[in-house]
Formats: C-alpha cells, sequence, structure tokens
C-alpha cells in the first residue's frame, strides 16, 4: 500500500510517500513516519483523513489501532492522510504529578516556615487548631490526587502538549500560594469549634465519595485506556452530573466553611465555573446538576 502524508496545506511531508503492507496498521504508518522524520515521534503526530472538496465538518481522525485499509477506498491501493504537528508532548501522569505537586509543597511552606517576617510580621505566630487541621487536610487532598494519578486514572490519550505544564503549574501552584498565605496568616481569626467540624468532616465525606466516582470512571476503561467515552452509571452519577466534579467542587466548599478565607471562596468559584465545564453537555440532565445548577 501506498501512503502519502501531506500537512494541510497540501505538502508532502514525506517526501515520496510511504510503503507499507497491505495489512499495516494506522501505528505502523506513525512509526514509519517517525523513522523518515526523527523530529515527530507517534504521540505528536495526528492523522486525518482529507476532508472532500465543498463539504464541511470534522475531518476523521485515524486511530492507531486500525487498519490502514480500512480507510481506503475499496479496491484502492493507495491512501492519502493529512498530517499535524502536536508539538513537543509530555506524558498526562508526569503532567498530573507536578501540577499537584506544587500545593503540596508550598502550602506546608507557608504552615512551618517562617515566611510571614519576610512580609513585615515580626510578633510570634499563634497556631490555631483549624490552621492545623486545614494544613493535613489540604496535603492529604493533594497526595490522594497524586496517588490516583498512577494507579488509579486510565488515560484515552496518554500525552499533553508541552505547554500545558507550564500554564497549568501555574493555575494550581499560584492558588495554591494564595490560600496558603490566608489560611496560615498570623492574623487570622479562627472559625467555631463547631463550623471547623462541620466543614472538615462535609469535605473528607466529598473526598471519599471523589475517590469512589474515579474507581467508577476507571472501570469504564481498558488498562489501555480504551474504551471510549462513555457515561458512567451508578451512585452519584445517578443522581448529578459530573458527579467526580460535584464532589471536587463541594469538598473545597467543606475546607471553605472550616477556615473560612476570602482567597479559599474565591478560589472555589473559580473551580465551580470551570472544573468540569467541557464535558457537561455530553452528560443527560439529572435532577441536580454542577451547582449551582449551571
Amino acid at each position: 500500500m501506498k501512503v502519502t502524508v501531506v500537512s494541510r496545506s497540501g505538502r508532502e511531508v514525506v517526501k515520496g510517500g510511504i510503503d507499507l503492507k497491505d495489512s499495516a496498521k494506522v501505528a505502523d504508518l506513525q512509526e514509519a513516519i517517525h523513522a523518515r522524520t526523527k523530529k515527530y515521534y507517534p504521540a505528536r503526530q495526528r492523522l486525518t483523513l482529507p476532508l472532500q472538496p465543498g463539504k464541511g465538518g470534522k475531518p476523521v481522525v485515524l486511530s492507531p489501532k486500525a487498519t490502514l485499509s480500512d480507510y481506503c477506498e475499496k479496491g484502492s491501493g493507495s491512501l492519502t492522510v493529512v498530517f499535524k504537528d502536536l508539538g513537543p508532548q509530555i506524558y498526562y501522569s508526569t503532567l498530573f504529578f507536578f501540577e499537584y505537586l506544587g500545593p503540596l509543597i508550598i502550602y506546608p511552606m507557608f504552615y512551618y516556615l517562617p515566611v510571614y517576617k519576610y512580609f513585615g510580621y515580626k510578633e510570634e505566630r499563634v497556631i490555631h487548631p483549624v490552621q492545623t487541621y486545614a494544613m493535613y487536610y489540604w496535603c492529604f487532598h493533594y497526595f490522594k490526587r497524586i496517588m490516583e494519578t498512577f494507579f488509579v486514572h486510565r488515560f484515552s490519550h496518554a500525552t499533553s502538549p508541552l505547554s500545558n505544564v507550564f500554564r497549568n503549574c501555574a493555575y494550581y501552584w499560584t492558588f495554591g500560594a494564595y490560600i496558603a498565605y490566608y489560611c496560615n496568616h498570623p492574623l487570622y481569626t479562627p472559625v467555631s469549634d463547631l463550623q471547623m467540624k462541620i466543614g472538615f468532616g462535609f469535605g473528607i465525606l466529598c473526598q471519599i465519595a471523589n475517590f469512589y466516582c474515579h474507581i467508577l470512571l476507571r472501570n469504564l476503561r481498558s488498562p489501555s485506556g480504551s474504551g471510549g467515552y462513555q457515561i458512567p452509571r451508578g451512585f452519584l452519577f445517578n443522581i448529578v452530573t459530573c458527579a467526580n466534579y460535584t464532589t471536587e467542587i463541594y469538598q473545597w466548599v467543606g475546607f471553605n466553611i472550616a477556615t473560612q478565607t476570602v482567597a479559599g471562596l474565591l478560589t472555589s468559584l473559580f473551580f465551580q465555573l470551570f472544573d468540569g465545564k467541557e464535558g457537561r453537555p455530553k452528560y443527560p440532565r439529572r435532577w441536580v446538576i454542577l451547582p449551582p445548577f449551571l
């Protein structure tokens, strides 16, 4: 089989095309492209069928596990594919690890180290019990996220653009420092013991529920990450839309009930507006939608 690889502008990416066996898979084509152009390793490639003139819509993306002949017209011994360079890639597990490592390290720094002396506070700092519990709660949350990344989550795509590392880390690390600064501040005014217990108790229940939601999502995919996008069923997924994101938001609501800082409330609002926004239209409407009924 003769495969012609072109760019979206029609320029030939691999001069002279590539000859492969009729039984070759798309993954074999990706390896062949990599052999001819070392820069473009398979994870960096996006291969699609060319759009027919005058027809709109999205191009068909070639699945690495599919056979090339599946995309050929009957009786045709050749195929033209459109190549797109996705840019430098990084494993999702590595991306998430660095995202979550920052808040896990930054928050305890504000709790344990005399960082406030550099902001002009010379008095002896009194640490309230709620600040200690908040630090434990925070660290448990991000430690849980890292463990889920390596032992629970199954990704449909193994890699993500390298540029996402800088964007996502800036997002998580900045908000982590922002909340840590105010929650551990020497002038922090603690809430009542009852409010603290209600907040952390509710938050812990949501963290446990969030973990179970991730287990249900994991079971929808095979270890290789295949299984497509399926609507999860059971547990909170039968009641709320995007139960995994809903429990994620509610656990931060619990944290903010217990700590009651403006920084934490603003961050929770930001999570509520953006976390899971892209996936919401794919879900059927439930009795309760992502709060507040968005």
